[in-house]
This record gives C-alpha cells, structure tokens and sequence, in this order.
C-alpha cells in the first residue's frame, strides 16, 4: 500500500499539535515526557518540531497521557483551521 503524501492543510495541522505538546510540557525534560510517554525522545522532538506532522494515533493518546492534556485538547489542535469535511 502507498501512503499518500500530506496535504498543506494536514502539515499545518501537524505543526499545530506540535506546537500545543510543546507548551504542554512546558519546564518538564522532553526526555522525562517522551519516556513517560513510551516513545523515543528523538520522536518527540521530531512531533513539536512539525517535521512528524502525523504522528500515530497511540503516540498522541500516550503523550496525552503523559502530559495530563485531554485528547479532545489536542485533537482540537490538530483540527483548528482544517477544511470542514461533510459527511457522505
């Protein structure tokens, strides 16, 4: 199976939850957080910085749980400015 590549709209979206994990974590060790999380700090890093724009959904409810931030928190994050989809 081939994956298809990002839109623009799902990059952005990915550097959006980036952004609201890293002030989540705020003073904490992005090694504390990423182990606490069971993911590499190298994954970590790689998800604030935007350069993972998709991380698995496991990651994120980890590091939800990690960081004590609600999952609807952060997938309201990942949806701020996507296109609105209608259902089908």
């Amino acid at each position: 199976m081939v994956r298809q590549p990002l839109t623009a709209a799902q990059i952005a979206a990915g550097r959006r939850l980036g952004t609201a994990l890293r002030a989540a974590r705020g003073a904490r060790g992005l090694v504390e957080v990423a182990l606490a999380a069971g993911i590499s700090p190298e994954t970590l890093r790689k998800i604030e910085a935007g350069r993972l724009p998709a991380p698995a959904f496991g990651t994120v409810v980890c590091l939800s749980q990690a960081l004590d931030v609600p999952l609807p928190d952060l997938a309201d994050a990942w949806l701020a400015d996507m296109p609105i989809r209608q259902a089908s």
